[in-house]
Formats: C-alpha cells, sequence, structure tokens
C-alpha cells in the first residue's frame, strides 16, 4: 500500500523518485540525528547542564523549523521550482532532527533523583499511557495526514492542497503534534527525576508557541476567518471530555 500524498510529493522532491535518492535522505536526517544525540550525551556529563541544553535544542529546533515559513519567498525567488525542496532540507530535516533528538533525550537526561514515594509509581504509570497513546496517535494521525500534508509541502505550493477527511480533525487541530508532545511527556515521566518532571511540564508552552506563533499564522492567511472559527471550536493537543469516545476510537480504529 502505497503511503497517501507520496505521489505528489515526489513531483517536488525528485530524489525521492530513486533508491539512491531515498537513502541519501534517510542518511542525512541519520547523521543529524546523531550529531543532536552526541551533542546530549556531551552536556549531560554537566550535571547542571541537561535541562538548559533540553531547552536550548527545542527551541533551536522550533526557530529553524520557523524559517521554512519565513523565508518561503525568498527562497521562490531564489530557487524557482527547487524552493519547497530545498528549503525542506536546509530547515525541515535540521529542525526535526533537532526536535527528534530532544524527544529522545527526554528519557535518558540526567537530574536530581526526586524522593521515592506512591508517586513515582504514579509517574511511571503515566509516562508509559502517554507514551503508549502518543505512538498510536502520531502513527495514526500520520496515516490521515498523508506524506504531502506531513512534509508541509502546501506551505509552498497551497493551491495544490487537498482535504483532509477524518474525524481526529473535529476532535484536536494538530494530531501528529498532539502525539509528538505525548511522546516527550511519556519518556520524560518514566525517566522521573527533577530535570525530566519540570522538562515534561514546560514542553507543551513550546508547541502552544510554535502553533500559534508559526504554523497557525501561515493557516490563518490561507484560510482566514474560517480557520479562526475552527480554532475556536477544536482544542490543539488535548481533546474535550464531550469528544473523548471520538478520541479513542480513532486510536482504536484510525477512523
Amino acid at each position: 500500500m502505497k503511503f497517501k500524498g507520496i505521489d505528489t510529493l515526489t513531483i517536488h522532491v525528485p530524489e525521492l523518485n530513486s533508491k539512491g535518492g531515498k537513502v541519501r535522505i534517510a542518511l542525512y536526517m541519520i547523521f543529524l540525528f546523531t550529531l543532536v544525540t552526541v551533542y546530549f550525551i556531551i552536556t549531560d556529563s554537566i550535571p547542571t547542564w541537561s535541562i538548559d541544553s533540553q531547552i536550548i535544542i527545542v527551541a533551536l529546533g522550533f526557530l529553524v523549523l520557523s524559517l521554512f515559513f519565513s523565508r518561503k519567498q525568498a527562497y521562490k525567488e531564489k530557487y524557482g521550482e527547487l524552493a519547497y525542496r530545498n528549503a525542506f532540507a536546509h530547515y525541515i530535516m535540521p529542525g526535526l532532527a533537532l526536535i527528534f533528538g530532544a524527544v529522545a533525550h527526554a528519557g535518558y537526561m540526567n537530574g536530581p533523583e526526586i524522593p521515592q514515594g506512591w508517586w513515582t509509581t504514579v509517574f511511571l504509570a503515566l509516562g508509559w499511557l502517554s507514551l503508549l497513546i502518543g505512538a498510536i496517535l502520531c502513527i495514526r494521525s500520520i496515516f490521515a495526514f498523508g506524506a504531502d500534508n506531513l512534509a508541509l509541502l502546501y506551505v509552498y505550493y497551497p493551491e495544490e492542497g487537498r482535504i483532509i477527511n477524518s474525524c481526529i480533525y473535529g476532535v484536536l487541530r494538530h494530531p501528529v503534534y498532539a502525539g509528538v508532545l505525548r511522546l516527550f511527556i511519556g519518556l520524560a515521566l518514566i525517566n522521573s527525576n527533577a530535570n525530566s518532571i519540570a522538562f515534561a511540564i514546560l514542553i507543551p508552552l513550546g508547541f502552544v508557541g510554535w502553533t500559534r506563533l508559526v504554523e497557525e499564522r501561515e493557516l490563518i492567511e490561507r484560510f482566514g476567518a474560517d480557520y479562526l472559527d475552527y480554532r475556536k471550536r477544536v482544542p490543539a493537543f488535548f481533546p474535550k471530555l464531550r469528544n473523548l469516545g471520538s478520541f479513542f476510537n480513532f486510536l482504536l480504529t484510525g477512523k
């Protein structure tokens, strides 16, 4: 079964039309992720740097991703038809490597041990639950979203955009981000030291800032008042109580 939207994406990213190109893309991402991981391993050897490094890398990741949006016109003028392809390689891939590296780091970052008690069992249970829900939500949402939307293709080619028919978008505005956020929180709770718990509390603010200040500004430009109304009705990351049934149905069935 071919991943939805991949045919459209390959039109604008020539490397995806060959095995060699796909391998180069994969190796580039692995290389970037490895660099981020090595950075975390080095900075974790300095006890006071762990949480600072995590915050810096997440902030840097969002900053690099934002350049994909803010430099759109400059890239179109400079690269023409290759604008999206080059901007994706220059900003989205490094930005995602930083974010993914920080996601993984939440599970092993060092920090002062919290006192043992009943709450450690609660943290562990909530962590595994959040990790499971986050993983399923990411997978389900990615397949509903499609490769083209996932890769932000229509930021550069809005005229080619397509409607996504999935109930999850009546429950959450950003289900993929909601899944990644739960992975962050789950790993941090499983790690269960003071730094990881603090990070679990802080990280939702980063995602709110990203969606409000960057991605949703683009969506408001494209869809205007319709998106503003949608934003009022549908929460970004956590479903309303009345929509929990639909949320868990999506997790179980993908519909």
